[in-house]
């Protein structure tokens, strides 16, 4: 439909001024005229006649609120803007992705763990291993090994929260010797990658349309069962579109997801900031990533499969002993003081974790550590809050400058509409 703006701009009628007056003159009507200011973008402000513009048809704003209510529930909000996808990734731009191992006391397992991540199909182009002030010698085989290409010892046991911590800020950070990663790929020293676990991983988030936050792999047990330890959280009321986007890229759409394998773009990293190293052990893979899916997108990729070489089979519910103190501190700091959860979620978690306790209990030999482990944790989850991660790891050394430079997050989401 011919559509020409009127109005005197030299003080000579405009196309759509003498138009309007040949239908006046054929028509003996004078003809019907919307007028509109011009955007405060396009030049100063003036009035502008448009003749034909197409009338609003019924309903058309009760789509478009629609189309963008969709595009919320769809994980449009990366929390970060989207930048441009590399078309050719096997080209001189391609990402950068580095691999952060947190190792502690288990050197045999971390060798077998640094030999399958020198087989993958898609070569990473730095490994990073964290060793936690191990008391064996993990740190002289990551540092014999030829696929690592930095071993950043800290001086404290800092957990595994504090470890992947102070991996993620020292990857992504302009200080890592590895070079600054564009993703980063997170595991543990008793994680064993299958070859084709990494290119598995990038073939999903290549293949999906939007941009991901996160994507973990398939975790299963030396006999090839499904961990019951690190069963991703399914993503609730997921759209129709958002599953049949997931599963075009061979995955399933995920609210939160495990650090024994775990792909995360480096900008959420940025902008979210890290995982909170006061945790130390359990929840803290859980805290973070639901804290970047609240408005991202996370995959569970079904092709990419990691072997998780754990004593026993079995969820962390199975007799904790002193460690349900971590359990229970842990999941009350995530429900009362970290934004990762919406308010319904918290409900939702609350009464989870509280049928979760009873059951351990019940099960357990040893309730009467329970109870006193579990009656701290609720005590100290209650009483105070987690300390700021770069209070933590104060006095690492240059990996507490780079935690320093990743905090405070940002706090406000910055929708992705490009």
């Amino acid at each position: 439909m011919l559509r020409a703006c009127a109005g005197p701009r030299d003080g000579r009628p405009g196309v759509a001024s003498l138009l309007r007056a040949r239908v006046e003159e054929l028509t003996g009507t004078e003809h019907r005229r919307r007028v509109l200011p011009v955007s405060a973008d396009r030049g100063p402000r003036r009035w502008r006649s448009c003749v034909g513009t197409r009338p609003r048809l019924p309903g058309a704003r009760r789509r478009s609120e629609g189309i963008r209510r969709a595009r919320r529930r769809s994980g449009s909000l990366l929390a970060v803007p989207r930048e441009p996808r590399t078309p050719d990734r096997a080209g001189p731009h391609r990402e950068r992705v580095v691999a952060v191992v947190v190792a502690y006391n288990r050197r045999d397992l971390l060798r077998e763990a640094l030999d399958a991540l020198a087989a993958q199909t898609r070569p990473l182009d730095a490994v990073l291993v964290l060793d936690n002030a191990s008391d064996d010698d993990s740190a002289a085989v990551a540092g014999s090994h030829p696929v690592v290409t930095e071993v950043l010892g800290l001086a404290r046991n800092t957990g595994g929260a504090g470890g992947f911590a102070a991996g993620l800020a020292h990857a992504v950070g302009p200080a890592g010797a590895a070079g600054k990663a564009d993703l980063v790929w997170l595991m543990d020293d008793d994680t064993i990658p299958t070859p084709t676990a990494l290119e598995e991983l990038l073939r999903a988030r290549d293949a999906y349309p939007g941009p991901v936050a996160l994507l973990g792999s398939r975790v299963v047990w030396h006999d090839g069962r499904d961990h019951p330890m690190n069963t991703p959280r399914r993503r609730p009321g997921a759209s129709g579109a958002q599953i049949a986007a997931a599963r075009v890229a061979g995955a399933t759409p995920v609210r939160s997801s495990s650090f024994v394998s775990m792909l995360v773009d480096a900008r959420a990293v940025r902008f979210h900031g890290l995982p909170v190293a006061d945790y130390f052990i359990w929840n803290d893979d859980f805290e973070y990533s639901a804290r970047l899916l609240l408005h991202g997108t996370g995959l569970a990729v079904h092709g990419s499969v990691v072997e998780h070489r754990t004593r026993t089979f079995g969820a962390t519910d199975a007799d904790p002993g002193e460690r349900f103190y971590y359990e229970v501190r842990n999941k009350v700091w995530m429900i009362t003081r970290s934004g990762a959860l919406s308010p319904s979620e918290r409900a939702l978690y609350s009464g989870a974790s509280v049928r979760r306790w009873v059951r351990t209990f019940v099960r357990s030999e040893r309730r009467d550590v329970l109870l006193r482990a579990g009656g701290r944790g609720l005590r100290d989850g209650v009483l105070r809050s987690p300390r700021p991660t770069s209070q933590v790891l104060d006095g690492l050394g240059p990996v507490s400058d780079d935690v320093a430079g990743l905090e405070p997050p940002v706090r406000h989401a910055v929708r992705d509409d490009t």
